[in-house]
Order: C-alpha cells, then structure tokens, then sequence
C-alpha cells in the first residue's frame, strides 16, 4: 500500500468473515477501530466462498477492485504491477495463475489438472489452468460480473463469461502462513461438479448419445440372436451373462438420471430465489 500511495491511490479493505468460529471478527473489529480504510462484512453462518466473493464485490466502491485469499496464498506484492495493466487501458482485468502446484498432493493436483483439461473440452468458455480467484478488475468488469443473478455461482467460468481483455500473471505456489485448508478432495469434487454443469450443457448431450448408443447397440443383438435362432436353432443360455448385462444397463441408467438430477438440483435453487448469504455485522 505505500508504492500504491506514491502514485496518489487511495484504497479500502474488505474483509469477508465467512461464519469463523475463532477470534476473525475480533480482530478484524480492532483492525478497522484502528484504520479507518479497513471495513468488514461477517455472515450468520459459512456460506462459502463464492458468497464471499460476490458480498464483497457488492461493497466494494473504488475503481479498481481486487479479490484474493487471506491465507496470503496470493502475493499482494502483485498488485502494483496488476493496476499498473489495468490503468494502462489495454486490458481491463488483470489476472493470476499458479504455473506448479508444489506443496500439494500429488493426487490432488492430478485432478485439479483433469478438471481444467475437461471444463475446456465441455464448455465454450475459457478456464486457464491454474487461474486463482486473485484478480484485479475495472469497474466496467466488475458491474459485469454483478450483472449476473444466478445463485449458484461459479467465479472461474464467470470472469471469462463476461468476457473482457485479460492480462495474466504468473506465479509459483505459495504455502499458507496459518492454518489448513477445509478444501477436501469431495468438496472440490462438488466444485467441479458445479462449475461444469454451470458453464456446459454437454453432459446432457452425451448422456443422450449414451442412450442411443445402447438402444443402437441392443438391436443389434436382437437381429443377432433372431438369426441364430432361426437359422442354426441355437438357444441363446447363460443366465450370468444376463444378469451381468441388466446390472451394466441399470449402472449406464443411473449415472445418466445423475446428470439430469444435477442440472435439475441447479433449477431447484434458482427457482427458490433464497439470498446467497446473510449478513450478521459489518461496519
């Protein structure tokens, strides 16, 4: 913030208390008693980051806007260089990525990897590989992003469903200073769920052609064993191998059910309208 000053930048700090059950709200309570630019946002409960994020977007007032973790994962040191893009006038968001992911478990960053290679090929938007949540935008951006009233949100796929020229920065990973994460692999599994079926309505498609595949391919095996029948009188036995099949076609049944029931859980809480958070104080 003291570079910043230099060039004559005024600024103000959000912070978002998630529902924390620790002493976030106190501190942030003697932070903002002691600078006036420091304001701050608790909700009755955890509602998640994504709500987070779009709470602070709502108070946010300047002209610029910077979203990023308080794990301090995501280097501030950037921002000076993140503004200096964006009041350029080229670019009108100014974003981050992770170019490794050392420190993690392997296995967790193997399928962050997959998830950011199949959202590519499912949806016609762009996911970069590593992007962070750590970005600096214009006004223009963020009223965008605010325009979008949709409650199950997904930040990832909206920042480049909005569109807008980008300039990306890159970064090694960074270890959390405090703490651990309670991004567990399912909960990410459920993020990833939503983000793709938010931003591509292909799993539909293929569940569709799954269906019609299996139609196609059981009536084949019909005129097959018709033919067998009536020409060479060969009784079609093996009650194992039945069974085998009717368990296989139940599995391709449900899992298709799934598809729709994820899509159909998404118009299930748009159509509810209920607020994304609430908010129990703020200064």
């Amino acid at each position: 913030m003291a570079e910043l000053e230099k060039k004559s930048v005024n600024a103000e700090f959000i912070f978002i208390d998630d529902g924390s059950r620790d002493k976030t709200l106190t501190v942030l309570k003697n932070l903002a008693a002691y600078d006036e630019r420091v304001r701050y946002i608790a909700f009755s409960r955890n509602f998640g980051k994504e709500a987070a994020l779009l709470a602070g977007l709502r108070k946010a007032r300047g002209r610029y806007v910077v979203t990023l973790d308080a794990d301090l994962q995501d280097p501030p040191a950037l921002i000076p260089q993140m503004l200096d893009a964006a009041g350029s006038g080229e670019y009108d968001c100014a974003g981050t990525r992770r170019i490794n992911r050392k420190g993690e478990p392997p296995i967790r960053s193997f399928f962050a990897r997959r998830f950011y290679r199949l959202m590519a090929r499912l949806s016609d938007i762009e996911v970069v590989d590593g992007a962070r949540d750590f970005r600096l935008m214009t006004r223009a951006y963020v009223d965008a992003v605010l325009a979008l009233p949709e409650r199950s949100r997904f930040s990832k796929g909206i920042s480049p469903w909005v569109g807008f020229k980008t300039k990306w920065f890159e970064y090694e990973n960074i270890q959390r200073r405090a703490g651990e994460t309670k991004w567990s692999f399912w909960k990410l599994f459920l993020y990833s769920l939503d983000g793709i079926t938010a931003f591509s309505s292909r799993p539909l498609a293929a569940a569709s052609m799954l269906g019609i595949t299996f139609f196609t391919f059981s009536l084949i095996s019909i005129a097959i064993i018709i033919i067998r029948k009536i020409l060479w009188d060969d009784p079609v036995a093996g009650w194992a191998s039945t069974v085998c099949i009717l368990l296989f076609c139940s599995g391709v049944q449900l899992f298709t059910i799934g598809i729709a029931g994820q899509y159909l859980a998404k118009i299930h809480t748009e159509v509810k309208q209920r607020p994304q958070y609430i908010i129990r104080e703020e200064t």
